[in-house]
């Protein structure tokens, strides 16, 4: 088992949660050790970065210096998190001046020399998808998702190296070898209004809106994210506030790595689903999941 310096980001112990316990059992289940990181903090997704430049670099940079003491990569679930923590990683390595604020701040050097990876390119990078079809017991041959990566997960191009900028692939090819019959759409980089829920609920209820009913003309029955903040917007500001809409969507959203502990037949999946606020336990019965 590779072992990963974990970091669990806020979210996912709290809006998120089935979120941070589904990627720690799905991990565990695929040989993947998540040891997180002691005492880490906030790393200051969304709101660090548009107050203030240095606080948006020693937020993550913290974080990453508590990692290269454990001498292990990073691993991250969170896709604002993930963003960041990479950001961070970069301006530092490349702007002495910067890294040595920094390390005045913090007292300890806070360049980050190894690598920060999500675990979507953890599980292709140590599993494969070959090694995963295997071990699927539950396959989700009846579910129809549509991948949803939202603005962070594969840009700023260059920064996010691990999938196509434009059209990342990853996973979709992961919920296929799942066993679910993937759709394909255009929309699963568009943003969601992520940092715009609170104060411009007006603009995210028609970007959400519209990305459901794109992944509705699509055939999807589900979406499935990385990102927490991407679900809360998709699951709370649907149809709300407009007359244009005459009901709420009903397809449910999912965390992939839900899907993975469900098609691994883990006996915590269960648990998971209740939480969430579109519920997603009457599309898995029908496909005979639940």
């Amino acid at each position: 088992m590779r072992e990963f310096a974990y970091f669990p980001g806020c979210s996912q112990g709290s809006s998120a949660h089935e979120y941070g316990e589904s990627a720690v059992a799905a991990a565990e289940a695929l040989g993947i050790g998540l040891r997180e990181i002691p005492d880490w903090s906030c790393c200051g997704a969304s709101s660090g970065h548009m107050t203030n430049h240095l606080l948006s670099v020693a937020l993550p940079a913290r974080n990453l210096a508590i990692a290269s003491e454990m001498g292990l990569d990073v691993a991250v679930v969170c896709a604002a998190c993930y963003n960041r923590l990479r950001g961070a990683q970069r301006e530092l390595l490349e702007d002495e001046g910067l890294a040595s604020k920094v390390e005045g701040m913090l007292g300890k050097d806070p360049r980050f020399r190894g690598e920060v990876l999500h675990l979507l390119d953890i599980i292709f990078r140590e599993v494969g998808l070959e090694e995963l079809k295997e071990r699927v017991s539950r396959p989700l041959k009846e579910l129809k998702p549509v991948s949803y990566y939202g603005c962070l997960m594969a840009r700023p191009r260059g920064l996010m190296t691990e999938d196509d900028y434009e059209n990342p692939q990853r996973m979709d090819r992961l919920l296929e070898a799942l066993g679910a019959e993937v759709r394909g759409w255009s929309y699963k980089t568009d943003c969601c209004g992520g940092s715009l829920s609170l104060t411009r609920t007006d603009i995210v209820v028609k970007l959400v809106n519209r990305l459901f009913e794109a992944a509705e003309e699509a055939g999807a029955d589900c979406i499935v994210t990385a990102c927490p903040m991407c679900l809360a917007n998709l699951e709370m500001r649907q149809a709300e506030g407009t007359l244009s809409y005459k009901a709420p969507h009903q397809l449910p959203v999912f965390f992939f790595t839900e899907l993975i502990a469900l098609a691994l037949g883990l006996d915590g999946a269960r648990k998971w689903f209740p939480k969430h606020l579109i519920d997603p336990q009457p599309l898995l019965r029908g496909a005979g999941l639940l």
